[in-house]
């Protein structure tokens, strides 16, 4: 048996075929162009375009970066797949204190494949320092040939006396003729976005500026400047994460000057522990553990975020151009990614929900934010970052280990900022745009079923539907009934309203565009959720004469198994209390969920300090005078909100927590015409392991 050695002998319409496939549209083709003028140390970079808007125009890209010489085209621009960056990366971290100006955003070596993307006729002139100044010319159109691919040549020209480069200038200059594509008014205006787009909004990259001029200056009128549109932000946050800690976090509310009832606040907190949900490998269950970047390879992190109200009522008080306002949100919301201040595409673009703002907005309409009410910026360093690997497409970070890492701590660090804002959001609404309580919600309901029998086949799935949204419509009944009748329930009726509006909205679009069917039943169940929590809580039956005594030991007998997992020690002391008289009149079932989560609440928060012997402490009080109180504390933590603050909806400091649990506690007590009580330290005589822990009384009247 014989053998030879064979070589791989592409063939010429390979590279043609590699820049479509790698590089996907004409604005991330201007991106690895200019990404290739920063790694080439350039200062600025200038793109004019001419008569675009036809196939006969041309553009051009030039700058002043370090340029290339004959033998650096020859074995490395015309290397595709070169590692020429990955080497100089490397060199920079094995010599971390030798003084470089930048490290290289690149390393693929296909950036070059984007010139491909613009035209057919591609012609470049370089000069380096102390070299001949060169000049390439491709037709791209000799890659067509059903030839193999190094039986297609390509001009290279030294020059004796430069010809563009002169006066000692050097750097890099890119004219592509014979435009695949005609540009119209709204293309241009989306690469005049993405050119600006390209370096932090937050962050003024003074090594590097990128201009862009064409003849058609009309085309650009109108657009709102990132400058203008930061006025209008409500709410601010920045934030480094390293390790397993938010090591900074800084909150600003910024209300305008028109909204004079509100004044601003700035909070800063420091060392916040990251924690994430994971399925226990044994138990199968979902479990809590610590979220540290330690050993991903991603290095510190620092995040920007500016959040904006589009609420009509709200932007009547200050934005004057509403249109123009939206439209930009509309197009630059999002979160976007940069590394040493240059973008990663295509994080923060339209229809790139990578953080899923946009679907937690629907399963937590009042307390998450969507992309088009937010700029963020994330900020890594190119040359701690490497855990982060972009694909080869230009089209974000490879999906591995590392990156879901780095997904789990900005959502983190993003729950931590809503909890700040919530407080805010809702003073605003509250003084500045109250939600009518009228009754759009009965109305909606019906657009929504007249949608679900018209989009969707009959049969179990559609009658499931239905019958769901039947149980929405009686339960909101109930709630609306009951707060017409009276107000002393304590629960705007317009957060319910504006909130169930906002889930019956995304459900008619998600049954309009006949999404999957586990979505549409997520939201049903969501909505159907919401709406009956609320019900239950305020309905005024079922009230009977019930022994405290026995409420909290049911409580706690529902929960043993819990309790016994989590190691929590309960330290009976109502027991204790046998001479007193422990009757009220309450719903039952009501209190008896309202003890088993503010239990569950304490184990998470214990769980989250590390709390080494995890310890709840029950009492039974006659306090304050008239009443009988459920006295609860533990040893965790404590309260890391303001309690003003915690029992109002959608306001949480739990990692993907809805908000909710206290406020219904709130809820319910109000119900019971008892009170739900946060005493100070001091106020009760507690074991002193207790004092400084999560403190609150469920009182009941006599």
């Amino acid at each position: 048996m014989s053998s030879i050695k064979l070589n791989f002998q592409p063939r010429a319409r390979l590279l043609l075929q590699l820049g479509d496939q790698l590089i996907r549209n004409e604005s991330i083709a201007f991106m690895e162009l200019i990404k290739n003028s920063y790694d080439a140390y350039a200062s600025q970079v200038r793109v004019t375009m001419k008569d675009v808007d036809e196939k006969s125009g041309e553009i051009t890209i030039e700058d002043d970066g370090i340029g290339m010489s004959k033998d650096i085209i020859t074995n490395v621009w015309m290397q595709p797949g070169s590692d020429h960056k990955l080497k100089i990366i490397k060199s920079i971290k094995d010599n971390p204190s030798a003084k470089v100006d930048r490290a290289p955003i690149g390393e693929k070596g296909i950036g070059r494949f984007g010139v491909h993307k613009l035209g057919y006729q591609i012609e470049m002139i370089s000069k380096m320092e102390n070299k001949k100044e060169v000049f390439l010319r491709i037709n791209w159109r000799d890659f067509e040939k059903d030839d193999l691919l190094e039986n297609i040549k390509v001009d290279l020209y030294e020059r004796d006396t430069p010809e563009y480069f002169k006066n000692g200038k050097r750097g890099t200059r890119i004219s592509i003729k014979e435009l695949k594509n005609k540009w119209s008014r709204g293309t241009i205006r989306e690469l005049y976005r993405a050119v600006n787009s390209l370096s932090s909004p937050f962050e003024t990259l003074d090594s590097f500026k990128v201009f862009f001029s064409i003849d058609k200056q009309d085309w650009l009128s109108g657009l709102m400047s990132f400058k203008e549109i930061k006025e209008y932000a409500l709410y601010y946050a920045e934030a480094v994460i390293d390790g397993n800690q938010i090591s900074t976090l800084k909150y600003e509310f910024r209300p305008w000057d028109t909204m004079s009832k509100l004044e601003e606040r700035v909070e800063t907190y420091h060392n916040i522990r990251m924690v994430e949900q994971v399925i226990d490998e044994v138990s199968k269950k979902k479990a809590w553990q610590d979220l540290d970047l330690t050993g991903y390879k991603i290095g510190r992190v620092r995040f920007k975020l500016l959040i904006f109200d589009r609420e009509s009522k709200i932007l009547s008080l200050g934005v004057t151009d509403k249109k123009g306002f939206t439209n930009y949100l509309n197009t630059n919301g999002g979160v976007r990614v940069f590394r040493n201040g240059i973008r990663v595409y295509d994080y923060g673009e339209p229809g790139n929900d990578w953080l899923n703002l946009d679907m937690m907005r629907v399963n937590q309409p009042g307390k998450t934010i969507s992309n088009n009410i937010v700029i963020g910026a994330i900020d890594l360093s190119r040359t701690s970052s490497s855990g982060l690997d972009e694909k080869t497409n230009r089209e974000g970070f490879v999906e591995n280990e590392s990156y879901f890492k780095f997904l789990s701590a900005i959502r983190f660090t993003i729950d931590k900022v809503l909890t700040e804002r919530n407080k805010d959001k809702e003073k605003i609404r509250k003084l500045y745009s109250p939600t009518s309580a009228s009754q759009p919600v009965i109305g909606n309901l019906g657009v929504l079923q007249e949608k679900i029998i018209s989009q969707i086949p009959p049969g179990d799935f559609q009658k499931d539907l239905l019958k769901s949204i039947k149980d929405i419509e009686e339960d909101y009944k109930t709630i609306s009934d009951i707060y017409t009748r009276s107000s002393s329930a304590g629960l705007s009726l317009g957060i319910v309203i504006h909130e169930v509006i906002h889930m019956i909205a995304e459900l008619v679009a998600a049954v309009e565009s006949k999404s999957v069917d586990d979505q549409v039943r997520s939201l049903v169940k969501t909505l159907q959720r919401t709406v009956s929590d609320y019900a239950g809580v305020i309905k005024q039956s079922g009230k009977s004469r019930e022994d405290l005594l026995e409420i909290i030991d049911q409580s706690l007998s529902n929960i043993q198994f819990r309790l016994k997992v989590h190691e929590l020690e309960v330290i009976r002391q109502y027991k204790k209390r046998v001479n007193l008289n422990t009757m009220v009149r309450c719903s039952h079932n009501l209190v008896v969920s309202t003890l088993i989560n503010l239990t569950d609440n304490s184990i998470w928060w214990q769980n989250y300090a590390n709390v080494k012997k995890k310890k709840l402490y029950i009492d039974l009080i006659e306090e304050p005078q008239g009443y009988i109180s459920i006295l609860i504390a533990d040893n965790g933590p404590g309260f890391t909100i303001s309690t003003d603050d915690a029992v109002k909806p959608f306001v949480s400091d739990k990692p993907g927590g809805m908000g909710l649990g206290l406020h219904l506690a709130y809820e319910v007590m109000n119900s019971q015409k008892g009170e739900l009580i946060f005493p100070e330290e001091g106020d009760y005589d507690l074991p002193n392991e207790f004092k400084k822990g999560a403190k609150l009384l469920l009182a009941f009247k006599r």
